[in-house]
C-alpha cells in the first residue's frame, strides 16, 4: 500500500509513520516529490491491510491511503506515475534523457578496450559497457577475464571520463564488481536468480536488468521488486529479445512488449539491439525503432575489429558504423526533442 502524506506534513509526521511500520515488521520506502511524500508499505499480508491502513488514516499528516493491486508495487505506476530518472555517473536514463551504452561485449585486452572506449566515447556514447564474466552457452567458449578484465574496464572508463556498467554473473561476483563498476547488470540468464537480484540491489548501485529469454513483462517487473524490495530504485529495465519461434534473427526484440511495461512501470527502459537481432547489420534499423518506440536508451556493442571478437562478432558494429549510428540518433532526439548526453542531475 502506499502511504499519501499531505502537502503541510513534515519529517515529524513521515518518521512517526516510518516508526509504526517498522513497529509491526514492514519494510517501506520513501518518495519524496514537489509537493508530496509518498511512503510505499511493503510486505503487507492482505488480511492485514485494512487494519494497517485504518490505524494510518488516525496518523496527523496522513491525507490517504492507496492499496495497490499489482505485484509489483514499487516499480509500479501505482507507486510512482511519473517515470523515474536514473543516473549512471552522470549519465541520466528516463524522463526525456537518452543514454547511450557502447563497448565490447568482452573484454579481452587493455588495448581492444581502451581502443573501443575511446571510440564509443568521441562518437557521443555516456556509459562505456564491456563483459568481464560471459556467461555462454557452450562451456568452451571464452568465458572472460574476470577481475583482470574488471580493472581494464575501469582503466579505460578512467581514460575516457566514461561511467561503466558490467555484468555479474553469480551473487560471490557482486563485491568484486561493484569495486570497479559504476553499475551492475544482470543478464538474461539470471533475469529470476532473486539472491544474485537481492544481493545487486544492496549495493545500492543502478542495476541494469535484462528480460529473460522467455520471460512475461510481469515476470521480468516482479524480478526489478526483487531489487527494488531491498531499497534500491535506481534500476534501468532492458528489453534484449525473447525467444520465439523465428530463427532468421538471435532472437525477436519485443517492442511492443516494451512500449506495455513503460505503461507499468516507472522505471526506465533501455534496449539492447545487438544481442536481440543477432547481426550488425539490424542493429543501427533496431536502435532507430526503439527509440522512436518511447525507449530511454540503448546498449549496442562496438569492438575495434569484431571479425577478430572473442564472442558475438556477428553482432558488434566496427566504430565508423557506430559514428554513422549516432549521427542518426541525434537527428531523431532533436526531431522528438528528446536529451541525448549527460546532464547535471536534478536537484
Amino acid at each position: 500500500m502506499i502511504i499519501v502524506m499531505s502537502t503541510k506534513a513534515g519529517d515529524t509526521e513521515v518518521q512517526k509513520v516510518v516508526d509504526l511500520l517498522e513497529g509491526r515488521g514492514y519494510g517501506h520506502h520513501i518518495s519524496r516529490g514537489v509537493e508530496r511524500t509518498l511512503i510505499g508499505a511493503i510486505g503487507t499480508p492482505d488480511g492485514e491491510k485494512r487494519t494497517l491502513a485504518e490505524q494510518l488514516m488516525t496518523m496527523q499528516g496522513v491525507e490517504r491511503v492507496v492499496p495497490i493491486v499489482r505485484s509489483y508495487k514499487l516499480v509500479s505506476r501505482e507507486h510512482q506515475e511519473q517515470t523515474s530518472v536514473v543516473y549512471i555517473g552522470s549519465a541520466p536514463f528516463g524522463r526525456g534523457n537518452i543514454g547511450m551504452i557502447a563497448g565490447p561485449c568482452a573484454i579481452e585486452s587493455a588495448e581492444q578496450t581502451v581502443t573501443a572506449a575511446k571510440a564509443v566515447k568521441d562518437a557521443g556514447a555516456t556509459v562505456l559497457r564491456g563483459g568481464a564474466f560471459k556467461p555462454r552457452t557452450s562451456p568452451y567458449d571464452f568465458q572472460g577475464l574476470g577481475e583482470e578484465g574488471l580493472k581494464i574496464l575501469a582503466e579505460a572508463g578512467r581514460q575516457t571520463d566514461l561511467p561503466t556498467v558490467t555484468e555479474a554473473r553469480e551473487a560471490r561476483h557482486i563485491d568484486l564488481v561493484a569495486r570497479y563498476a559504476d553499475a551492475i547488470q544482470i543478464g538474461a540468464r539470471n533475469m529470476q536468480n532473486y539472491d544474485l537480484l537481492q544481493a545487486a540491489g544492496e549495493t545500492g548501485l543502478p542495476i541494469i536488468l535484462k528480460r529473460g529469454l522467455s520471460a512475461t513483462v510481469e515476470e521480468w517487473l516482479k524480478a526489478a521488486e526483487y531489487v527494488a524490495s531491498v531499497g534500491n530504485l535506481n534500476i534501468i529495465l532492458c528489453e534484449r529479445g525473447i525467444r520465439t519461434f523465428e530463427t532468421i534473427t538471435r532472437f525477436t526484440l519485443d517492442l511492443a512488449g516494451m512500449v506495455a511495461a513503460k505503461n507499468e512501470t516507472h522505471l526506465p527502459i533501455i534496449v539492447d539491439p545487438s544481442h536481440s537481432t543477432g547481426h550488425h547489420s539490424l542493429v543501427a534499423p533496431m536502435t532507430l525503432a526503439a527509440l522512436a518506440s518511447g525507449a530511454d536508451g540503448v546498449m549496442i556493442e562496438v569492438h575495434p575489429h569484431p571479425d577478430r571478437a572473442l564472442c558475438d562478432s556477428l553482432q558488434q558494429l566496427t566504430p565508423r558504423n557506430f559514428t554513422r549510428l549516432m549521427d542518426r540518433v541525434r537527428d531523431l532526439s532533436s526531431a522528438m526533442g528528446l536529451q541525448l548526453g549527460n546532464t547535471a542531475r536534478e536537484a
